[in-house]
């Protein structure tokens, strides 16, 4: 196994299998103990209180945040020395994933421990640290980030909220608006952005209590109706000339770097929110009766079934790697810069979790609803919440347009800085195709899909390769093209990650996890591996010159293969799997 730290992108380059993978069957026993306590908690006190949440009870939701604070929940992510548990972040995520079958409770929760509270963790100054962690760890305050405008979301640099010093210099002034802000209707603390006259992208930290501050209306929203969802008004608000959070102008990586954290929450959430459906669904197709017999057992409707678990399957896997990535780098970390700086190098990682795991729940919420039938769009049955629900998370934390856009433009742009081998690599594998040197399959177990993930690694830095060839500079300005190539980056990230995980799976000695983990692999493989060869090639005709289309072609026909797979199979035994188990059948919390 490769012993050198991992860096961001670094899959696009390392040799499949040569890095283990932080995965659910790596979870020590205490993190087991804390996800189930969450689980406990969120159907114990979470989901048999839904209608109230929904109807937005006055208070309720505070109430149970407070509570959540009462177990711990709140201080997983602050260092001991403010009053935390510092546990780190796989701890914090399976906390997410736990904590996501009530998309309302789970969205609160996530703006208050994530983009709430980790500004303050790696920007504040101690006095702010002093002042505010320790009430924040507890519950005895809670937490909001303001970042989004009326007139700027995606753009978040182009906010028009402004800050001035007061004529005395003792107070910022604050004046603007900001839209869209979670929790904003019980919130003690704002993380707030503003230009500092007008012009320096700066954070500020704002109290709920600050003259000017005037929080609007509740706004009425299509899904997770339980939380709050505000806008805020700065008239001539006054705070103190020492709330400022990090340096005046680099608000930018108070709010990018806060931005990462919250994709890889929600990234893992998701997977969590998709457990249920599955579960929901397994359950209502073991009791739906149609023609004398379950409808799980149609062949279609038991397609569904695997189809869902086999996406959770890819979004587990390459969600807790890239929080396993993201913990090793904070190990070595030990100034808040530094730990900024760890969080930032797997931006790519993040983004692609964020807008996978999104679309895994937006397919098993939507494949939820299709097996409960007519039910499904019933308000009575909970599939029909997860779907209205499910929907704000391909907006959330940057839209998966955005976070598509960042996957290609940071790889580049790090390529350029001379941060990443990106370049040298692809020009590397090109040699390689020119000469005929093309990867063969290993010995041993999984060498098949070992090699058919090198392959993809080269046809997408291939095309990658052509692509910056082709369009220079101006690469940026075709969005179309690099939100394909965001496609086929995702795609092998995850068959590298799943080879690598089955891989770790099968050589422990649980016979049962290895074999359902197997039938996974069998089903992805061809697909991840159909969809980068498809999409690269069309790719190509989309840039090249049709004089030089065709000597592209023939260097990634020299990629193509075909072998023996029999995917149907693995997913009728992976449908039987699934309603034998009630839902995912690799739940790693069943106690021990």
């Amino acid at each position: 196994m490769n012993g050198a730290p991992a860096r961001g992108g670094s899959f696009l380059w390392e040799e499949a299998g040569t890095r283990e993978v932080m995965a659910p069957e790596r979870f020590t026993e205490d993190q087991r103990a804390l996800a189930r306590s969450a689980r406990d908690f969120s159907n114990q006190e979470i989901l048999p209180r839904i209608q109230e949440l929904e109807a937005k009870k006055p208070g309720l939701m505070p109430t149970l945040l407070k509570k959540a604070g009462e177990l711990g929940v709140l201080m997983v992510d602050i260092p001991t020395e403010y009053g935390g548990l510092g546990l780190g972040k796989i701890a914090s995520m399976l906390l997410a994933e736990q904590f996501s079958r009530l998309g309302s409770f789970s969205v609160s929760l996530g703006a208050h421990t994530g983009i709430g509270t980790m500004p303050i963790v790696y920007f504040g100054t101690e006095a702010q640290k002093q002042k505010y962690l320790p009430l924040l760890a507890t519950g005895q305050k809670l937490a909001a980030y303001a970042l989004t405008e009326p007139s700027s979301g995606s753009d978040a640099l182009a906010a028009k909220t402004r800050a001035v010093k007061s004529a005395d210099g003792k107070h910022w002034v604050l004046n603007g608006s900001k839209q869209f802000i979670t929790n904003a209707g019980f919130a003690d603390v704002f993380t707030v952005f503003a230009k500092v006259d007008g012009e320096k992208f700066t954070g500020f930290i704002v109290d709920r209590e600050t003259p000017g501050l005037v929080v609007g209306p509740e706004e009425h929203k299509m899904g997770i109706r339980g939380s709050s969802t505000c806008t805020l008004s700065f008239e001539d608000a006054k705070i103190p000339i020492d709330a400022v959070l990090g340096e005046i102008g680099k608000g930018h990586k108070i709010a990018f770097n806060t931005l990462n954290i919250g994709r890889m929450k929600l990234g893992i959430g998701t997977v969590g929110a998709s457990k249920y459906a599955l579960e929901l669904a397994a359950k209502y197709a073991k009791e739906r009766q149609q023609f004398g017999k379950p409808i799980g057992s149609f062949g279609l409707v038991a397609n569904k079934l695997a189809e869902m678990a086999l996406a959770i399957f890819v979004g587990e896997t390459i969600g807790y790697r890239t929080i396993g990535l993201v913990e090793d780098a904070l190990q070595s970390a030990h100034t808040p810069a530094e730990k900024i700086d760890a969080i930032e190098e797997f931006s790519v990682e993040a983004s692609i979790i964020k807008f996978f795991g999104s679309e895994v729940l937006s397919f098993c919420a939507d494949e939820a609803v299709q097996i409960h039938g007519g039910y499904g769009f019933i308000e009575d049955y909970d599939v029909a919440r997860i779907f209205r629900d499910s929907r704000i998370n391909r907006i959330f934390e940057g839209t998966n347009e955005i976070n598509r856009l960042i996957v290609p433009g940071t790889l580049l742009k790090r390529a350029v800085k001379g941060q990443i081998p990106l370049m040298e690599q692809s020009l590397a594998v090109r040699e390689r195709l020119q000469a005929g040197d093309i990867p063969r399959a290993k010995l041993g177990a999984f060498g098949v899909e070992r090699q058919v993930a090198e392959f993809c690694k080269w046809i997408t830095l291939y095309v990658m390769q052509v692509a910056g060839e082709t369009y220079h500079v101006n690469v940026a300005e075709e969005q179309e093209i690099l939100g394909e190539i965001a496609d086929m980056v995702a795609r092998t990230y995850a068959l590298d990650s799943v080879v690598q995980r089955v891989s770790q799976i099968a050589a422990g000695s649980d016979e049962r996890r290895a074999r359902i983990a197997r039938e996974f692999l069998t089903a992805y493989a061809p697909r991840a591996y159909g969809f980068v060869v498809h999409t690269g090639r069309h790719v190509l005709m989309d840039i090249c010159d049709p004089a030089n289309l065709n000597e592209h072609l023939d260097l990634l026909n020299k990629l193509r293969m075909d072998w023996p797979t029999k995917v149907i199979e693995a997913k009728r035994r992976l449908a039987k799997e699934v309603l034998e188990s009630d839902g995912y059948p690799l739940d790693e919390l069943q106690a021990p």
